[in-house]
């Protein structure tokens, strides 16, 4: 009778205010979307028109390889609102102008009023796809690393979705470790096969080689072909790369070393000796001072921050 009372008890009621969680091992837990207060001001404005862009689905493939928790309406909305921001401000800056009534300041608020808004929009659309550009040049430069990694739990025979779920938890890794998270929460949290999961690890990654990598690795289990051995040749390969892409980069960093002498200082300074004569000798000096301003306070700055970019984007693989 006893057996046949365990059908006949209740499931306990949920309390009313009690949090309920559901325990995942590490390396399983979902990251979630969790938008502003700017972010959602955003998609309740231009919700409707971000969802009409016709570059959308694109934007959702580069969402997914930057790991940025945000639906593509709600990021163009937010790029759109950011935009409008932007434009309103800079408009009131150039109704002020006007209002004084010099026309070079009005002149330079008019370009602002263009430029800035237009600025903002390209960058803002751009950088989802430029964060995944940036996630596969990481992931790319900590696979040789990975491949050993793997290769050593391969030996001691171990299955291929509990070697992911080890790399998972290796922070050491980085991005790396972060695609094998989500492999193993499609694995463990939404029931998918291993081979499934990594079929569509290899369809959102971001990197072309860790894609190939994991293409490889299905295509090796279904033939019935041993994976150690596949581990281990691309291990050797990708340090082959890695090591002539360092060398390639260090050539690339010293000729913008040499470049960056010519061109952001002994250019810059042999023309402020220039206009520095030209204002002591003209008549009106005031073209030259302005132009002078010009070089010190605007194309010094750029010119230095712009080439910090260049290099700083160029060493990333280095490092």
């Amino acid at each position: 009778m006893e057996f046949f009372n365990i059908f006949n008890k209740k499931m306990p009621e949920r309390e009313e205010g009690k949090v309920y969680k559901i325990a995942l091992p590490k390396g399983t837990g979902p990251s979630y979307s969790v938008l502003n207060a700017y972010q959602r001001i955003a998609f309740r404005i231009f919700g409707k028109f971000a969802s009409r862009n016709k570059n959308i689905s694109k934007m959702g493939d580069d969402l997914l390889k930057a790991h940025m928790m945000i639906r593509p309406q709600e990021y163009i909305a937010y790029v759109y609102f950011l935009t409008l921001i932007s434009f309103l401000g800079i408009l009131a800056i150039f109704i002020f102008l006007l209002l004084l009534g010099n026309i070079f300041l009005t002149l330079m608020g008019l370009i602002a009023l263009i430029l800035v808004p237009s600025i903002i929009y390209i960058i803002m659309m751009g950088n989802p796809a430029s964060v995944a550009k940036t996630r596969g040049k990481k992931i790319d430069g900590k696979l040789p690393a990975t491949m050993n990694f793997i290769s050593a739990l391969a030996s001691a025979d171990v299955n291929v979705d509990m070697i992911f779920k080890e790399l998972a938890r290796r922070p050491e890794y980085k991005e790396v470790a972060k695609e094998a998270e989500w492999i193993t929460r499609d694995t463990e949290l939404l029931g998918k096969d291993i081979l499934t999961a990594l079929r569509d690890a290899a369809k959102r990654s971001p990197s072309q080689k860790w894609s190939e990598f994991l293409q490889g690795v299905v295509t090796t289990s279904t033939s019935g072909g041993r994976l150690k051995p596949y581990f281990i040749a691309k291990g050797e390969e990708y340090e082959n790369e890695l090591r002539l892409q360092m060398k390639r980069t260090m050539e690339t960093l010293s000729l913008f070393a040499e470049s960056f002498v010519t061109v952001g200082v002994a250019f810059p300074l042999f023309l402020i000796i220039i206009v520095a004569i030209m204002a002591l000798i003209s008549p009106t000096p005031g073209m030259s001072m302005m132009l002078l301003y010009f070089v010190v306070f605007i194309m010094l700055p750029v010119l230095v921050i712009l080439f910090a970019w260049i290099i700083k984007s160029t060493s990333e693989v280095v490092s």
